[in-house]
């Protein structure tokens, strides 16, 4: 059932029934999915690649926000050199294929120009099924990056394409954000974690 299925009087009951399906759509993301995508962004870190994110919209902040949880907060007290950008974040670039090619190619055509073997695609999209999201995980999948895609409703095209999928069972674009920008951190706090002294885990903020 869709969420918000009728008119709420207080801003507290409506509260309460979102905080109700946020939790439900928590729970719905596929533990082995997150474990598998956590490793493949290990592996690039380790490896040396880079690892490319791309949304629209929220899910654009959430691409950026990303760069800074792997460049920052997993760098901190580890032996890793996090290399990743978000495609969303180029305004000029976005802009200047936007206007001059189409929007549909704004991520694949960053793609093409900058990633190489050894590098991961990141994309996060709730619907799954933005053009220009679909080109580029299909670009990064014909050329052998590792596809890893943030879906929500039904999962679009993009959750076929991806080698792992971080489904969130949810019809609420909020919802559907607010789980995707906690996979993100999850992914980033485990990670260094995992490359941590066992010792520094406690002494630490994450």
């Amino acid at each position: 059932m869709a969420f918000p299925e009728q008119k709420f009087e207080h801003i507290s009951t409506y509260a309460r029934s979102y905080f109700a399906r946020l939790n439900e759509a928590l729970e719905s993301v596929d533990g082995e999915q997150m474990m598998q995508a956590a490793n493949i962004l290990a592996r690039v870190h380790r490896r040396g690649g880079i690892i490319f994110s791309c949304g629209n919209g929220g899910s654009a902040a959430i691409a950026n926000h990303l760069v800074c949880d792997h460049c920052k907060l997993v760098q901190t007290d580890t032996d890793l050199h996090p290399r990743i950008m978000s495609l969303s974040s180029t305004v000029e670039m976005i802009t200047a294929i936007g206007n001059d090619i189409s929007f549909e190619d704004i991520f694949v055509y960053q793609l093409r120009s900058l990633a190489r073997p050894g590098d991961a695609l990141i994309t996060i999209s709730s619907s799954g099924d933005s053009e220009n999201i679909v080109r580029a995980a299909q670009w990064a999948k014909e050329n052998g990056l590792p596809v890893i895609s943030m879906t929500g409703f039904s999962g679009g095209r993009s959750a076929q394409i991806a080698d792992v999928n971080l489904h969130v069972d949810a019809d609420n674009y909020g919802i559907i954000e607010d789980v995707h920008q906690s996979l993100m951190h999850i992914l980033a706090q485990y990670i260094r974690q995992a490359h941590m002294e066992e010792a520094l885990i406690k002494e630490k903020r994450f």
